[in-house]
């Protein structure tokens, strides 16, 4: 599934009524009934099966365009992600790769 061309706030607003805490299911069941456009329905669909504490949770969870991320610090993530050795799209237990006997070589 891609991305859901919405944005956080539209998001939220179709949750504005939910009950906390709540799982996935719920969250795309409140979003319908509240009558949300189908990619607030298919952002909701694309979080984790979790249960979700509150709004900030799933605010975090849900996956929308770039642009319309409201957090302040959205921008600096890839880079903060670059300085620290990290890679668009991999987790970050992934991120540090055992060096090679030839790596080893080179750095010295």
């Amino acid at each position: 599934m891609g991305m859901a061309h919405t944005s956080v706030p539209e998001v939220l607003n179709a949750l504005k009524d939910v009950s906390y805490p709540a799982d996935r299911d719920r969250l795309v069941s409140a979003a319908r009934e509240a009558g949300a456009p189908e990619a607030v329905v298919d952002a909701l669909r694309g979080i984790p099966a979790d249960e979700y504490a509150g709004r900030d949770e799933v605010a975090r969870s849900v996956r929308v365009e770039p642009a319309s991320d409201p957090g302040p610090d959205a921008g600096r993530r890839p880079a903060e992600r670059a300085r620290h050795g990290g890679k668009p799209g991999i987790s970050q237990h992934l991120w540090e790769e055992p060096k090679t006997p030839i790596h080893e070589e080179f750095d010295r």
